[in-house]
């Protein structure tokens, strides 16, 4: 296929366009070049941003593909009459004929947090994060109880980056517990995560995956070793069998397909997004 650009286009931070854009352009075989042009939220940057689109289509010979995500009427109106891309607006398809069947009218707010200084639900998922961060590989034992969930697993098996895109994402508390020789060798979880059962989830890696990931950061050590890595996963998944902890293996998952299934079988009391 030629070459063909994709455009995202927000008044705010263009999240919400990349990430419903990406999700259909995933539909297709194909590698478009992206481009971000966010905080579009003047009539002027409207102009130069249909200035970029039009210049890609006449040197490509081809429509460039434009999601939009915006919000202000005026501005959207001017993409409209001069876009020579094809412009697919998400808001125009769901928030109009939502209004319709509601009966009410959409705030048009910008992004997610029109005012994060005045935002209950942004302080909290700031709260979160830094509380993910504080609990990270076990750093912290105090207030496990705050938790929502609680991860468990060998070193390098996505413990930190899950627990943070579950802060981040979610607002939701997430500690991790890294499982060590210890644990093993006394056959029992630890002691500070036992009040804790019902709040835990374990993570666990095809041996081959974890040794890559440990050579990464500990070249040729018996950390990184392939043995090394068996024998802990081994421990850790008879571990988690013996306690009746829920677990999956995360090698070829995303981070989105292992939250999406530690939130169907946790079911925090406190989940926001």
């Amino acid at each position: 296929m030629p070459n063909r650009t994709v455009f995202f286009i927000s008044d705010g931070t263009g999240i919400t366009a990349e990430t419903f854009g990406n999700a259909i352009l995933a539909q297709f075989e194909f590698k478009p070049r992206h481009v971000r042009l966010p905080f579009i939220d003047s009539v002027d940057k409207a102009h130069q941003a249909i200035r970029q689109i039009n210049h890609t289509a006449e040197v490509e010979g081809l429509k460039p593909i434009v999601f939009t995500t915006l919000v202000n009427m005026e501005i959207l109106e001017v993409l409209k009459a001069t876009c020579h891309g094809m412009l697919l607006d998400m808001f125009g398809m769901f928030v109009a004929p939502l209004e319709i069947e509601l009966g009410l009218k959409s705030n048009h707010r910008v992004g997610r947090f029109s005012d994060a200084s005045k935002s209950k639900e942004y302080d909290d998922r700031i709260e979160a994060i830094n509380f993910s961060l504080a609990h990270d590989d076990g750093q912290s034992n105090r207030d496990l109880a705050g938790s929502d969930v609680i991860l468990v697993g060998v070193s390098r098996s996505g413990k930190t980056p899950t627990s943070l895109y579950l802060a981040m994402q979610y607002g939701l508390k997430a500690s991790n517990y890294p499982l060590i020789p210890e644990d093993f060798e006394r056959r029992q979880l630890p002691p500070a995560l036992v009040p804790h059962r019902k709040k835990i989830f374990g993570l666990t890696i095809a041996a081959e995956r974890l040794a890559q990931i440990r050579n990464e950061r500990r070249p040729n050590s018996k950390y990184a070793s392939l043995e090394n890595c068996r024998d802990e996963i081994h421990e850790a998944e008879a571990m988690m069998r013996r306690e009746g902890i829920r677990w999956l293996s995360t090698t070829t998952k995303s981070i989105e397909e292992i939250a999406t299934t530690i939130l169907q079988e946790i079911r925090p009391e406190r989940l926001e997004y």
